[in-house]
């Protein structure tokens, strides 16, 4: 068996070795040196995320004008439909005939409506 006085020694030897390390290190790196190694981490992961979010807000913009020119087509779209129903309704009245009753603009469709004199 190992005795006592060779645990207290492999003990010491390790509470030695132990501040040793610590020593080694406090007198390599000082307190500001360390604060100054982690503003700039911290200041490197800053600017990759920045650079980041500015990536996917030019994405976001340019998805944002796809949609706008879409919204845009449609309303023109709309708006020939809407000139195009009141040419035949008047070919047909020019014609001696009743066109068919309209049918009620839904709710929803109302607001996008009303500047195209429906």
């Amino acid at each position: 068996m190992v005795s006592m006085e060779l645990w207290g020694q492999a003990v010491l030897a390790l509470i030695g070795a132990g501040g040793a390390v610590g020593a080694a290190r406090s007198a390599r790196r000082t307190k500001r040196q360390e604060k100054r190694d982690d503003f700039t981490t911290i200041t490197d992961r800053m600017e990759r995320e920045i650079t980041r979010q500015g990536g996917e807000i030019q994405g976001l913009k340019a998805e944002s004008a796809t949609q706008q020119d879409q919204i845009i087509g449609q309303g023109a779209a709309i708006a020939w439909l809407v000139t195009d129903r009141h040419s035949l309704v008047g070919y047909i009245r020019k014609s001696g005939l009743e066109p068919p009753a309209p049918r009620p603009i839904p709710i929803r469709a109302r607001p996008f409506l009303d500047h195209i004199d429906v």
